[in-house]
């Protein structure tokens, strides 16, 4: 099977490093990559944000699997523009990737389904969003109804910043704020079947203490010894499966990753957000953890055969990213620093650095090109080695002024269960 990643962040290393793991994966390409893929695959330029030059990519490499990482391309319409090229694709159509593209929708659908979520309001302008600000009360929650890299969400108890965050988007979500541990857990879906993957739990916030405003997720870990051991099964039966009914019931039947991000409220669990494609950082701690080949597990979710896939196989391992951003992120984050210590890093035992936003210089040095700059991913017995392992790794790595935060899963290596 030759299967082609379209997409150049650490999320997208994560995924062609598990297929190049497959042994039923005889080549993997990647487009447009970064240099941290480059090592592992073959990369092609493509401009992701074109559902047809990603299409022509696919048929010119004759892929016969095509996995899209991004958000931006699928509700572009990308995989759809693969499938209508006789190929075939792991990322849902368009139509169905509105549950990630329009937040409004998703608030849709759930309702439709049944499915247990924040009470919210569409607003446009600021009238209705004051209304809609005082209605819920503080923490203020306001998202950004479209999509917005990870950062179009606002969570304070200052009205005034709440009221600005919601001016500023065409159309605004406001939502009651949902108390108690946030987690991570992925669906592979065929349309019809589910299968879940690993629960894991990302950090939000840039700093430690969960400070400072939110970002495109600044770690993550897995498993997650403190949740409920029936969480998976309960959230398949009340979130996953009426979802995947109520969007067949349109006519848009999703097929690919449904990513659902929960929040454990005293009530039980209940939806802060959909996306419709792997989540970043959370891939790069669950990929790792999975011993079912991947490539086979994504060609049967594209092609409708979930059914006869059977129950995933995990290792008991843990697993601990921790991101490294560029000064400034993530506002306007300074690009163009030499990254240094790579290699020392990704050579300590258990540990793997996953590019994201890096680039070769002319003068053949690594440098960063983007606010989330890499990934650094440690494996051990449990969290706590997990953990030891990917912040020996990361602490090899100079960037100047890069930022990481010093407590991811530091919680929940000691058991106790404190949400980001």
């Amino acid at each position: 099977m030759k299967a082609l990643v379209i997409g150049s962040g650490a999320r997208e290393h994560a995924l062609t490093a598990a297929l190049s793991a497959d042994p039923g994966v005889t080549s993997v390409h990647a487009a447009p990559g970064n240099p941290g893929i480059a090592a592992e695959a073959e990369t092609h330029p493509v401009d992701v944000s074109s559902p047809v030059a990603v299409a022509d990519l696919a048929v010119a490499l004759s892929a016969d699997l095509v996995v899209i990482g991004p958000e931006a391309p699928l509700v572009a319409g990308a995989a759809d523009a693969v499938r209508d090229r006789g190929l075939v694709c792991f990322g849902p159509s368009a139509a169905a990737a509105r549950l990630e593209g329009s937040k409004a929708f998703a608030k849709q659908v759930m309702a439709a389904a049944g499915v247990p979520t924040a009470d919210s309001a569409v607003c446009v302008g600021k009238e209705e969003a004051a209304a809609a600000l005082d209605r819920f009360g503080p923490p203020y929650v306001v998202k950004d109804d479209g999509l917005a890299a990870g950062k179009g969400v606002v969570v304070t108890d200052d009205r005034e910043d709440a009221l600005t965050h919601a001016a500023a988007c065409e159309r605004a979500v406001v939502e009651e704020y949902l108390s108690g541990p946030e987690v991570s857990l992925f669906a592979v879906c065929d349309g019809e079947t589910a299968l879940p993957l690993a629960a894991a739990q990302d950090f939000k916030r840039l700093g430690d203490d969960d400070r400072g405003p939110n970002t495109g997720g600044m770690g993550a870990y897995s498993p997650l010894p403190w949740v409920p051991a029936t969480l998976t099964d309960d959230v398949f039966e009340s979130v996953v499966a009426p979802t995947l009914a109520e969007m067949r019931r349109r006519g848009t039947p999703f097929t690919g990753l449904l990513y659902v991000g929960l929040a454990l409220t005293p009530g039980g669990p209940r939806v802060v957000e959909f996306n419709a494609r792997f989540g970043d950082p959370e891939t790069q701690v669950v990929l790792p953890r999975l011993r079912t080949p991947l490539g086979g597990l994504l060609h049967a979710g594209a092609i409708g055969g979930l059914a006869g896939a059977g129950p995933l196989e995990w290792s008991p391992d843990a697993a601990v990213t921790v991101v490294l951003a560029a000064p400034g992120y993530p506002g306007a984050p300074r690009t163009g620093g030499e990254l240094l210590g790579v290699a020392a890093a990704a050579a300590v035992p258990g540990a793997r650095v996953l590019h994201a936003g890096t680039t070769q210089g002319d003068d053949g040095s690594l440098r960063s090109a983007g606010g989330r700059v890499l990934s650094v991913v440690g494996r051990g017995a449990d969290l706590a080695a997990a953990r030891a392992t990917a912040y020996d790794a990361i602490g090899r790595i100079t960037l100047d002024g890069g930022q990481f935060r010093a407590d991811i899963a530091a919680h929940a290596a000691g058991d106790a269960p404190v949400a980001p």
